[in-house]
């Protein structure tokens, strides 16, 4: 694990210890197929960085409660579902270096066991008592399921624009990470202009996050990331790197090239593609686009009283873009 993410982790490792006990108690079902797909997605790890969002959020309001436990766990589900549910319909087949729950238990279990997770969720945000945390909740997994169509309608596309790509990333990425962050802040019983810092310090961290994300998939190593270089084009994405190698690579055959592989979604051409993103800058490009959000998230962060809990939140913005994995 990244040093500078496992230090932000003790900050709150008896928060995240008690998350995972109530993910793991809340996963429980008496179906057995559900318990199978869901120990697999359990055990499957992941860096939990939107629960630690949740946490560390509400610690840098001064929580001293336990809801914030609660909410960060019906975060992960959402995300959790999410993933179920995308693995489907881009026909993945490895994720974070292992098999997914659709290739090992099939389609339809895993989209049943997602519907399972995300209804779960939707009991526990009840559980909190809050009008707010619900209107926040449902208002965000509304827009995450538009952002899955809006992601849809422009894979296979090559006209896809920056400004469709960051609405895309917007939806599918930083709403939830904007969610658990705005959730913290209600549960804190944080001001009106603490709980908008907070959104705001969400939505630019996972913006930042899925762009390093799209840098990743043209540098990845499969074993850190849990992804193969060039997933993304495989599908017929066009992410950032592709979008902006694509405008500016100035040999009409290469960007025939890049057009051709968005449009089909194969990787036969992927090396003159790298090459062509590397010449470019995009890479160069995403990152600096990156690095703008993290620092947009770390002056949303000037709202927020000192404490380490707020040097965390910092720390996590440091995170996303220095990343390599």
């Amino acid at each position: 694990m990244n040093t500078l993410l496992a230090s932000v982790k003790e900050l709150v490792r008896q928060d995240l210890l008690a998350v995972d006990a109530v993910i793991r108690a809340s996963m429980k079902s008496s179906v057995a197929l559900v318990d199978q797909v869901a120990e697999h997605i359990i055990s499957g790890g992941g860096k939990r960085l939107r629960p630690l969002i949740v946490l560390l959020a509400a610690r840098a309001g001064g929580y001293r409660g336990a809801s914030h436990i609660d909410a960060a766990a019906f975060i992960e589900f959402i995300h959790t579902a999410t993933l179920l549910h995308d693995d489907v319909v881009d026909g993945s087949s490895r994720r974070r270096g292992r098999a997914t729950a659709n290739a090992l238990y099939g389609n339809q279990a895993s989209v049943l066991v997602g519907d399972f997770v995300y209804s779960r969720a939707f009991q526990m945000m009840a559980a909190i008592g809050s009008q707010r945390v619900m209107e926040i909740m449902s208002q965000a997994t509304n827009v995450i399921a538009e952002g899955e169509v809006l992601q849809l309608m422009n894979a296979g596309d090559p006209d896809t624009t920056q400004q469709r790509y960051l609405e895309v990333i917007y939806r599918k990425t930083a709403k939830l990470f904007e969610a658990g962050a705005e959730v913290s802040a209600v549960i804190a019983g944080a001001s009106p202009s603490q709980q908008r810092a907070l959104a705001d310090f969400g939505r630019h961290l996972g913006t930042a996050y899925q762009l390093i994300d799209d840098v990743l998939d043209y540098q990845s190593n499969p074993a850190e990331l849990g992804k193969n270089l060039g997933d993304d084009l495989a599908e017929g994405k066009p992410t950032l790197p592709l979008i902006q190698a694509l405008k500016k690579a100035p040999d009409p055959g290469i960007q025939s090239i890049i057009r051709g592989a968005i449009e089909n979604g194969g990787l036969e051409q992927l090396d003159v593609i790298v090459g062509a993103i590397e010449s470019t800058g995009a890479l160069e490009y995403t990152r600096a686009l990156a690095q703008d959000e993290a620092d947009q998230a770390l002056t949303a962060l000037q709202a927020l009283p000192e404490s380490p809990y707020k040097q965390g939140l910092a720390a996590l913005a440091r995170f996303a873009v220095e990343r390599s994995s």
